[in-house]
């Protein structure tokens, strides 16, 4: 389920990118309800998502090549390993550490990771990432904390 504040946050987006773990196929039925979504499994997901959903998912949105993974395959995910695996995308989305993180790699790659927007983990308030996309303009990204 939901937090209601992830509904108000998400109120405008075009599109919803999802790193993982995402633990109910019916949270995926609801983020649905907002917005196109593209997710991937992570490595607390069960079977049945494990079927439905891919590891690495790559998608093109506003001419932005973008890569979804959840990262777990890397050992401890982090933004350089994540630009070597994926040196085509333009902008990495990424999980399992649930720490929220924004950095830019060689000046041109954004890679984020939203943080979590279940219960808080490892001391750290649940959190989602919002990207604005617009063609020939650098992406611009901020982490947003679930009050």
């Amino acid at each position: 389920m939901l937090r209601p504040r992830v509904f108000e946050v998400f109120r405008e987006v075009d599109h919803i990118l999802h790193g993982g773990d995402v633990g109910a196929a019916d949270l995926l039925i609801e983020l649905r309800a907002l917005a196109p979504v593209t997710a991937v499994y992570g490595n607390t997901d069960g079977l049945e998502l494990r079927a439905k959903l891919p590891q690495v998912a790559e998608i093109e949105l506003d001419g932005f090549p973008i890569v979804v993974t959840h990262g777990d395959q890397f050992g401890t995910p982090n933004p350089a390993k994540l630009h070597e695996a994926f040196p085509h995308a333009e902008i990495i989305i990424f999980g399992h550490s649930h720490r929220p993180l924004l950095e830019l790699v060689d000046k041109t790659v954004t890679v984020m990771n939203p943080g979590g927007a279940g219960a808080p983990r490892f001391g750290m308030p649940p959190s989602v990432g919002i990207l604005e996309l617009e063609p020939g303009i650098p992406p611009r990204g901020r982490i947003v904390v679930l009050d």
